[in-house]
C-alpha cells in the first residue's frame, strides 16, 4: 500500500512538473498571450481578480509540488530502499565530465543544464520574431530600424533575467529542500545556485545596458534614466535592482566571499532591495512568474531562525593533534538524522554573523544524547574556536567556562541509499573523514538490529598530509580493532603523504591516548538541547497554511485600497499607480509570513515546554584494547606519495568484492576529480566485453562548501 502512494505521489509530482514547465514554453507564443489576456480580463470581476489566477497558474504548481515533495519524503524515509532502482539510475548519477574549472558533471546535470539552455532560446527566439513581425516604434524615442530592433532585443533580455530569477533560490532552500526530490543536496545543489546566478546577472547587465545605449544614442538618456512611471515599468527601479545585484555578485566572489566573509555576509541580505525593486520595474504580473522560490525560500527562512534561536551549550571537547577539535554537543533523544548528515553553527563570542556548515561526526543511533562535529582549525574562524578551547584547557579557575552555540539543522539526505550497497569504496582526504565517521557507526550499529542488505565489505582510502592527522580515527578505533567480530569486513589504506617510513604505526597512533586532550565545559548558560528541524509533515502543514493566508490576505487587500471595474471606468482605473499594486502583494507576503512565524513558534513553545532535557554524559571515545587488536595488522599505512586511484579500483573487486559500489569521496577538489576520472574508466571498463559479472562502481561526493 505505501509503495502505491509513493508511486502515485511521484506521478502527480511529474504531472505538475510537467505543467509548470510547459507553462513557461506556452508563455512566449501569441496564442497564450491571447488567451491569457482574456483569462484575465475574465477573472478581474471576479473574487479571486486577475491576481489571484497569476497566483494559481503561475505560483501555485510549485508550491504544491514542494508540499507534496515533503509528504512523499516523509513517507519515503519509512520505506527500505530498493537496489536494482538505484543501479538502474547509476549510469544518470555517475560522473560524464571531470574538469577543473566546472568540477564533476553527471549525465543529469548535464542534461538539466542543456533543458535550461533551450528554454531561454526557445523564450528569447519566440519573443524576439514576434516583435520583429509587428515592430511598433516608442513614441517617446524616435529610433532608426536597426536601434528599435536592437531595443527589442535589450527588453528580451530581461526576460531571460526573469527565467533565472525563477530558479535562482530553489538550490538554496534547506528544510523545503526541492532538489532532495531527485538525490541532489544542499551541499551540492549550492553550486547551481551560483551559476544560475551568474547566468541571470549577465542578461540583466545586457539588458540594462542595452537599454541605456538606446536611450544614449537617441538623446533620450537624461530624460528616461530617472523616471519612476505612474504606471508599466519603472525605469529606475530596474536600474537600482540591477545596481544591487552586481554589487551582490562581486562580494560573492570566492576571492572576497573566503576572505571577508562579514562583506559577503551583510551585502548578501541586499537581495530584499533586489527582489524588492525588481517587483517594481517588472510589475506584480512578471512576479508571480518569480514568485515560487521567494515564497518557499521565505517560510524556509522563518523555519531556520526559529528553530537556531534557542542557544545551546558545547559539553565538552577534545583536541587532536593535527589541529583538530571535536565537540560534543546535547541532542534530544528523539532527534534522529542520517549519515553524512551536516548542522550549521554559530558562536556569538567569535561572531555574531557567521554561519559554518560541519559534518556530524557520530550516529544518532550509538549515540542518543549527544551529537558530535569534528572542527580543523584552518581560517580565522576555526582558529578563534582552537584558541578559545585551549584557554579553557589551561585555564587556572576550578571553574569551567560556558560556551553558548547556536546550532541550524542538522540537514541530510532523506534517504541513506549508500547504506544498502554490496561494498562501499570510502576515500577521504583529512578532514574529509567525519562524514565516515558516521557512516561507518552506523553500519555497525544497524548490522546487529537490521535484516536486510547492508554492506558488509568496506574498504577505507585516508589520505593525510602528517601523521598525527591518523588520530582523527580514534572515534572508530574500536571497529577497527574487532571489525571481523562485526560481522563486516573493513580494510584501511592510510597515505601519509609528507613523511618517511620511520613514523608512528597504525597502533602507536591510535593506542596513545596522552595525544588527546580533554575540556569538560560548564552547561549553565543553556537549558535546551539540539531539538532539530520540524517534520517533513508539519513542515507541509506551515507552507499550506502560509499559502493561503497569503492568498487571503491579497483578496481582502486588493478589493479594499484598488477599485474594482464594476465602480470605476477606464480612466479612473488608470489612476491607480502601479506600484501601489506591487505593495499590496507584498504586504500580503509580509503578514502570510507573520502568521506563518507566530504559529510556528507556539509551537516550537509547546514542544520544548512539554519535553523535558535529558542528563547528558560527556563521552571521550572508546580506548583501544592493545591485548586484542591483532586485526590491526590488516591494514596498511602507506609513506612518502599520493594513492594511485586507478590502482585502487583494479584491485578493489580482488580485495572486497561485490558487483554493486558504492564510491563515497569527501577532500580537496583535486581528490574528487582523480577519482571521479577513475570511477568514470572503471565503469566504462567494465561494462564492456566481460563474460563475467564486473563491479558497478556508483559515485557520490560528500564535499561541503559555501
Amino acid at each position: 500500500m505505501a509503495k502505491a502512494i509513493l508511486l502515485a505521489l511521484q506521478v502527480l509530482m511529474i504531472l505538475i512538473f510537467t505543467g509548470w514547465i510547459s507553462i513557461w514554453l506556452l508563455k512566449p507564443t501569441d496564442l497564450w498571450t491571447r488567451k491569457w489576456k482574456g483569462a484575465e480580463e475574465s477573472a478581474r470581476p471576479t473574487l479571486f481578480g486577475y491576481y489571484g489566477l497569476n497566483f494559481a497558474v503561475y505560483t501555485f504548481p510549485v508550491i504544491v509540488l514542494a508540499i507534496i515533495g515533503l509528504v512523499y519524503l516523509d513517507l519515503k524515509t519509512r520505506e527500505p530502499s530498493s537496489r536494482r532502482a538505484r543501479s538502474s539510475a547509476a549510469a544518470f548519477s555517475n560522473p560524464l565530465v571531470v574538469n577543473t574549472f566546472i568540477g564533476v558533471l553527471s549525465g543529469v546535470e548535464i542534461l538539466a543544464v542543456l533543458l535550461f539552455i533551450l528554454v531561454l532560446a526557445w523564450t528569447f527566439y519566440a519573443r524576439i520574431s514576434n516583435d520583429f513581425k509587428k515592430l511598433m516604434p516608442v513614441k517617446s524615442l524616435k529610433l532608426q530600424l536597426w536601434q528599435l530592433k536592437y531595443f527589442r532585443v535589450a527588453t528580451r533580455f530581461g526576460l531571460l533575467t526573469e527565467a533565472c530569477l525563477a530558479l535562482l533560490l530553489l538550490p538554496i532552500l534547506r528544510g523545503l529542500a526541492i532538489f532532495r526530490l531527485v538525490g541532489i543536496q544542499f551541499e551540492a545543489s549550492v553550486r547551481y545556485h551560483t551559476w544560475v546566478g551568474t547566468a541571470m546577472l549577465i542578461f540583466a547587465t545586457l539588458h540594462g545596458a542595452s537599454t541605456l545605449f538606446i536611450w544614449g544614442v537617441s538623446h533620450h538618456i537624461q530624460d528616461e534614466i530617472w523616471r519612476w512611471q505612474k504606471t508599466g515599468r519603472i525605469y529606475l527601479a530596474g536600474e537600482i535592482a540591477l545596481v544591487t545585484g552586481i554589487v551582490i555578485w562581486i562580494t560573492s566572489l570566492p576571492q572576497i566571499r573566503r576572505k571577508k566573509f562579514e562583506l559577503f555576509y551583510y551585502t548578501h541580505h541586499l537581495y530584499i532591495v533586489f527582489l524588492v525593486f525588481f517587483l517594481f520595474h517588472a510589475g506584480d504580473r512578471h512576479f508571480y512568474m518569480i514568485f515560487p522560490g521567494i515564497f518557499l525560500f521565505g517560510i524556509d527562512k522563518i523555519l531556520r531562525i526559529i528553530q537556531s534561536r534557542p542557544e545551546t551549550c558545547i559539553l565538552s571537547a577534545r583536541i587532536f593533534p593535527s589541529k583538530a577539535i571535536e565537540l560534543i554537543l546535547p541532542k534530544d533523544p528523539s532527534l534522529k538524522y542520517n549519515p553524512t548528515s551536516a548542522i550549521f553553527m554559530k558562536i556569538r563570542s567569535i561572531s555574531t554573523t557567521q554561519w559554518h556548515p560541519f559534518s556530524i561526526t557520530s550516529s544518532s543511533s550509538v549515540d542518543n544524547d549527544t551529537m558530535s562535529v569534528m572542527v580543523k582549525c584552518e581560517g580565522s574562524w576555526t582558529s578563534s574556536l582552537y584558541d578559545l578551547i585551549q584557554a579553557e584547557l589551561h585555564s587556572d579557575t576550578d571553574q569551567t567556562k560556558c560556551i553558548p552555540i547556536a546550532v541550524e539543522g542538522p540537514y541530510g539526505p532523506a534517504s541513506v541509499d549508500f547504506l544498502r550497497y554490496d561494498s562501499l569504496l570510502l576515500i577521504a582526504g583529512g578532514i574529509g573523514i567525519t562524514p565516515f565517521l558516521s557512516i561507518l557507526q552506523e553500519i555497525a550499529s544497524a548490522q546487529n538490529s537490521s535484516g536486510y542488505g547492508l554492506p558488509t565489505r568496506m574498504q577505507l582510502i585516508f589520505v593525510v598530509k602528517k601523521s598525527q592527522d591518523i588520530y582523527l580515527l580514534n572515534s572508530i578505533s574500536s571497529l577497527l580493532q574487532n571489525h571481523s567480530s562485526e560481522g563486516l569486513h573493513l580494510k584501511l589504506k592510510i597515505f601519509v603523504t609528507q613523511e618517511g617510513q620511520s613514523n608512528p604505526t597504525l597502533r602507536e597512533c591510535l593506542s596513545d591516548s596522552s595525544q588527546l586532550q580533554t575540556v569538560h565545559l560548564s552547561t549553565k548558560c543553556s537549558n535546551h538541547a539540539i531539538y532539530g528541524l520540524e517534520s517533513f509533515l508539519r513542515i507541509a502543514a506551515l507552507a499550506g497554511f502560509c499559502c493561503i493566508v497569503f492568498l487571503v490576505s491579497l483578496i481582502c487587500l486588493n478589493h479594499i485600497f484598488v477599485p474594482t471595474q464594476k465602480k470605476t471606468s477606464k480612466a479612473s482605473k488608470e489612476k491607480t499607480p502601479s506600484w501601489v499594486v506591487d505593495l499590496l502583494l507584498l504586504s500580503s507576503f509580509l503578514i502570510a509570513l507573520t502568521c506563518s512565524s507566530l504559529l510556528t513558534i507556539i509551537l516550537r513553545r509547546r514542544r520544548l515546554k512539554n519535553e523535558t532535557i535529558p542528563p547528558v554524559s560527556h563521552k571521550t571515545g572508546k580506548a583501544m584494547d592493545t591485548e586484542t587488536g591483532s586485526s590491526l595488522e590488516e591494514h596498511e599505512i602507506h609513506f612518502g606519495g599520493r594513492p594511485d586511484f586507478h590502482d585502487i579500483f583494479a584491485k578493489f573487486p580482488n580485495e572486497t568484492g561485490g558487483s554493486d559500489v558504492g564510491v563515497l569521496v569527501c577532500g580537496p577538489g583535486s581528490m574528487k576529480e582523480s577519482v571521479a576520472s577513475a570511477c568514470q574508466q572503471k565503469s566504462v571498463g567494465f561494462q564492456t566485453g566481460a563474460k563475467k559479472k564486473k563491479p558497478c562502481f556508483s559515485f557520490h561526493c560528500l564535499n561541503f562548501s559555501l
